[in-house]
């Protein structure tokens, strides 16, 4: 009995492990910090500019007019100042008429800013806040870093109902809830709010060295807690809560000064 529980989870174990260290190794370019992503950088611009056409083809794209202009003009500086961390990128950037507060960037450099957050941002700085953030995740690899994630995950959870196969239903269904809650909030849930702390402090490295005051990035944080209702507890959440986002960015200030100081100004 005890073998026929734990065989399947050393199979497993040892697949995933081969699997972890297939993957490809990849530096952040701002950290400095190492990862492993489970798709090329080729499969992942293919995935990003397919996904974004999708997206594009459902949307009430915006070809013209003063938000075109400002985000446009935004995205030309911040591009040029991701330098050497997007080698061989295709920036392109639509705006979408939407009251959604949002923007976004595919894998490979795909963005897109939704006309509802342009009130929050207020000026081009702002802007600049929001898509260098954006742009980070794309920069970071952050979508290629979560599924390689996700797909050990489901390794592990089938390793874990195949050990328990000789259990009532019900009480496996139990057991396994338990282990995927366990995993969400301690696992899944924190990895992603790190990739939003990872990519706020990129992005006001970015906003900087495109010439943008990064301090703008902490009022805009701050115009968002005031606009929105409550958050879940951060525990609960992808994302930070908008304080400890906000305490986090103050101590990446320093660094995104230096570079705002060397950096050419719109």
């Amino acid at each position: 009995m005890l073998l026929l529980r734990v065989l399947p989870l050393a199979v497993v174990g040892l697949f995933a492990f081969f699997k972890f260290f297939g993957a490809e190794k990849v530096v952040n370019p701002v950290t400095g910090e190492k990862h492993r992503v489970a798709l090329s950088s080729r499969d992942e611009a293919a995935l990003g500019l397919q996904s974004f056409q999708q997206i594009l083809a459902q949307s009430d794209v915006v070809e013209s007019g003063p938000e075109v202009d400002q985000v446009r003009r935004v995205a030309v500086r911040l591009a040029a100042a991701t330098g050497v961390d997007a080698t061989n990128y295709q920036w392109a950037v639509s705006v979408i008429k939407s009251p959604v507060a949002n923007a976004f960037c595919l894998p490979g450099g795909k963005i897109a800013v939704y006309t509802g957050i342009l009130p929050l941002t207020r000026t081009d700085a702002g802007l600049a806040a929001v898509m260098g953030h954006e742009m980070a995740h794309a920069t970071a690899r952050h979508a290629s870093q979560r599924l390689l994630q996700q797909d050990l995950f489901q390794t592990a959870m089938m390793g874990a109902s195949v050990s328990m196969g000789d259990l009532d239903p019900q009480q496996r269904q139990a057991i396994l809830g338990a282990l995927g809650a366990g995993a969400q909030y301690g696992v899944l849930l924190p990895f992603s709010r790190n990739h939003e702390s990872e990519a706020d402090e990129m992005g006001i490295l970015y906003m900087a060295r495109a010439g943008y005051d990064p301090r703008e990035s902490i009022q805009f944080w701050e115009r968002m807690a005031k606009s929105g209702g409550d958050q879940p507890p951060q525990f609960m959440s992808t994302h930070p809560s908008h304080g400890s986002r906000i305490e986090r960015l103050q101590k990446a200030m320093p660094r995104a000064l230096a570079e705002f100081e060397k950096a050419a100004k719109p």
